[in-house]
């Protein structure tokens, strides 16, 4: 039997679910996810394999215009991931208003496969779905177009029998039983910015980063130490809150993720300090992991 391998790389813009697309395809929750927009800062590969195929899943930043150097590098993962598919996974949904821009030219002109996900289709109606499935077949004829709610899991299997259809015949790219690209530190930090996204209000979340400064795996427990950087000295307080009650939040509820993450008892601490600006700062930027 033939062995198939590739590709597939999940655009579209913030908020639209592809995160929680991937790691509902993937199985594992690799991408962090949140109602807020830019949750996803990084390209993230996630890897689904079996004995006759692999799907390499590449999870992008929503499409936005940037604002910041922050989001060009954001940007610029996303530049990269219309380049080197061997499939698109486009994920919309009924409620998506953002401007396209040529997006769909660029999808119509590509000689690469594309699939529409119309993800969160249990926040709609039938008739609302059946509309946007019409409106974006009229917009990539060649495309598959498929309606699906990754938060309950409906239609994952079409989507995957979709992608195993159009996987090319290759050998595996990485051994079977490696799940992703990146870094228990990398997960963990993501973990801990999660928490942040969802805890904190206004810009706080989007002017923090987060450094994994110790990682020290012992017999029995795991013992983290994290950085969080601020953008400006009036941020630190409010990360800190009130006799730290904040963080200690942040930190807890952060713990407890990790030691599912890991199997194992995390001691998890959290310091603060400012990089003023960071956002703009190339410099700090390179040092962050950003290119």
């Amino acid at each position: 039997m033939t062995h198939k391998a590739g590709f597939v790389n999940i655009i579209g813009f913030p908020n639209v679910g592809k995160s929680t697309l991937m790691n509902a395809l993937v199985g594992e929750k690799l991408s962090i996810i949140t109602n807020k927009v830019q949750t996803t800062r990084h390209r993230i590969l996630g890897i689904l394999s079996d004995t006759n195929y692999q799907i390499v899943f590449s999870d992008t930043p929503g499409i936005l215009k940037p604002h910041y150097k922050l989001h060009q590098s954001m940007m610029k993962s996303v530049n990269e991931a219309m380049q080197d598919a061997d499939i698109f996974l486009f994920i919309t949904t009924p409620a998506d208003k953002n401007e396209l821009e040529g997006l769909p030219e660029k999808l119509r002109e590509t000689k690469i496969p594309v699939i529409v996900v119309i993800n969160k289709i249990d926040l709609s109606n039938q008739v609302v779905v059946e509309e946007e499935m019409q409106r974006w077949q009229a917009l990539l004829p060649e495309a598959e177009v498929i309606p699906v709610s990754a938060l309950l899991k409906f239609n994952i299997e079409k989507v995957l029998q979709t992608l195993l259809d159009k996987l090319p015949e290759s050998p595996a790219y990485y051994p079977k039983d490696t799940l992703t690209d990146k870094t228990m530190r990398f997960f963990v930090s993501e973990i801990i910015r999660e928490k942040i996204l969802l805890n904190y209000q206004k810009e706080i979340p989007y002017s923090t980063e987060v450094i994994i400064d110790e990682y020290k795996e012992d017999s029995d427990i795991l013992r983290i130490s994290a950085w969080i950087y601020v953008a400006r000295e009036s941020q630190k307080g409010i990360i800190l809150g009130r006799q730290g009650h904040a963080i200690k939040k942040t930190g807890t509820e952060a713990r407890k993720d990790i030691e599912d993450f890991t199997g194992k008892k995390v001691y998890l601490n959290l310091r603060v300090k400012v990089a003023k600006d960071w956002r703009d700062d190339e410099r700090q930027l390179k040092w962050f992991g950003y290119d």
